[in-house]
């Protein structure tokens, strides 16, 4: 773990340490659906580089054969998309450092262990597992480190001898610097690392296959990244790329050490860390269920950002014009889904309402919609969407919404029925049935003084009154504005429906 060094010092400007523009990555494993906390680390890649006018090179890295997959791989392509995110380097981009998929990188990466050997920055460790946890056990018990002890960094040549004469197959491991490593977060200030705490380690495995702790920092040397941002979960592993940073430098193979900024966690329920096996980690729960893009992305942002103080709804345009990683809070940010959910109902009040009725298409067809194709009445749904557009938290919601308008008949709830139907209302419901074959079906608000006169001859305000007529029509308590509801229905299958409720109400 690290040891942080006296005071922090203060977080230097972005704009910009390193050179040229900024060069940043997004670099994402293709294993299982795309979760928010690996979002919001696109969203401020991506951000930070649009702000400064940078790079996005979008690199996958795919050298885990056990668990990545082509599906998963097309998965991260078509999310990026949807999110509206590009890149100028990367899968179906191209660029000058291709390929971007690390599984195609191999020869690249054999090639800089074998020079970091021959430079004497690396070194072959026959260390057995067995032998490595018996030392580490008797490090622990004696109360010191418990990482590599270096116990194969000046082997003999005999000693090598004797060990492959046994079989055994070295990995490769990186020698780390006898001397504490300092480096400024872009997020966190002064960190130090002393040398006790980061002990020499394996970059290439026995079998000959890369580590992610060789393939990472080299890809972001060859490809020349100036900014790393990602997770909070990756510091740890900072100094250990800091110091392969500077091998590759002396070797000529990198031309400096990026800055790095590592975003807070994001945390779930019980303020425990977001992980991928949490139901509402998954970036496809969210698509499913009808989430804007923009509304997703608006919050996220917040989860260790903010524009101001005082305004939580902004579009992207606003974040990316105001975004710079320095300004981004080092302490947790806990996924709220109910604030989630928020935001996005006020982006989708924000679409023009064009917009709007294109977005809730998938949601008024099958499998989504309950209702035949052909039952679809175009008229019926431009109609409404204006209306709709208003009570919508997700665009999921729109289905039972305005079922009622495409079904032969409404879908009741049951205790939506039980709730509404008290003692009276029959009597209710018939006054109101009269008044509504009076009405004039091109006003809503005649539509409404029929039922508020009905419920005034009851003793019952609006609220009460228009309750069983809402049921009766819709099928259920809630739902949207009842009077406009009715006029895009229809003043014969409005009737129809009440007469319907009477006769249960009779049954």
């Amino acid at each position: 773990m690290a040891s942080a060094s006296g005071s922090s010092s203060p977080k230097t400007s972005t704009t910009h340490g390193q050179g040229a523009t900024p060069r940043v990555r997004f670099c994402p494993s293709p294993t299982g659906n795309p979760h928010v906390g690996l979002v919001r680390t696109a969203l401020f890649n991506w951000a930070f580089a649009r702000h400064h006018g940078g790079t996005l090179v979008f690199r996958i890295e795919d050298t885990d054969a056990a668990r990545d997959s082509e599906e998963s791989y097309n998965q991260l392509l078509d999310s990026m998309r949807w999110l509206g995110f590009d890149w100028d380097e990367g899968p179906e981009v191209g660029g000058p450092h291709a390929p971007y998929r690390q599984s195609q990188r191999m020869d690249i990466y054999r090639d800089v262990a074998q020079k970091l050997l021959d430079g004497g920055h690396a070194y072959h460790c026959y260390c057995s597992q067995e032998e490595l946890d018996t030392r580490r056990e008797a490090a622990r018990a004696a109360g010191r480190p418990s990482g590599y002890d270096g116990h194969c960094r000046e082997l003999t040549a005999a000693q090598v001898e004797q060990y492959r004469a046994q079989g055994r197959k070295p990995i490769v491991r990186f020698r780390m610097p006898d001397e504490p490593i300092t480096f400024t977060d872009l997020v966190r200030g002064e960190i130090t690392y002393l040398p006790e705490n980061v002990p020499d380690y394996g970059i290439v495995r026995a079998n000959g296959a890369p580590l992610y702790t060789l393939v990472n920092p080299v890809d972001d040397a060859l490809m020349e990244i100036t900014h790393v941002l990602r997770g909070e979960d990756l510091l740890s592993s900072t100094p250990r790329q800091i110091a392969l940073y500077k091998a590759l430098i002396e070797l000529g193979l990198a031309k400096e050490i990026p800055a790095f900024g590592h975003l807070p966690y994001v945390m779930g329920e019980g303020n425990k860390k977001l992980s991928k096996r949490d139901p509402q980690s998954s970036l496809n729960l969210y698509r499913e269920r009808g989430f804007l893009p923009e509304g997703l992305l608006n919050y996220l942002s917040l989860l260790g950002w903010s524009l101001s103080a005082d305004r939580d709804v902004f579009s992207i345009d606003e974040m990316v014009a105001a975004f710079d990683v320095t300004d981004v809070n080092p302490n947790p940010a806990r996924f709220d889904l109910k604030k989630c959910e928020a935001i996005n109902a006020d982006h989708i009040r924000m679409l023009d309402v064009k917009d709007f009725a294109e977005r809730c298409r998938p949601w008024l067809q099958p499998p989504h919609a309950p209702w035949a194709p052909e039952a679809f009445d175009e008229a019926k749904w431009q109609a409404i969407a204006p209306h709709a557009q208003t009570r919508l938290k997700v665009l999921s919601e729109i289905t039972d919404n305005v079922d009622f308008l495409f079904l032969a008949e409404p879908v009741f709830d049951e205790a939506a029925w039980s709730k509404a139907m008290k003692e009276g209302s029959d009597a209710l419901l018939r006054t109101a049935r009269d008044n509504l074959e009076a009405a004039d079906w091109t006003s809503p608000e005649s539509l409404k003084e029929a039922v508020l006169a009905a419920g005034e001859a009851h003793g019952l305000k609006l609220g009460k009154a228009q309750a069983p007529v809402r049921v009766a029509v819709t099928g259920r308590t809630v739902g949207l504005p009842l009077f406009e509801s009715l006029q895009v229905l229809g003043k014969e299958k409005s009737l129809a429906r009440v007469d319907a409720a009477l006769a249960r109400l009779a049954g």
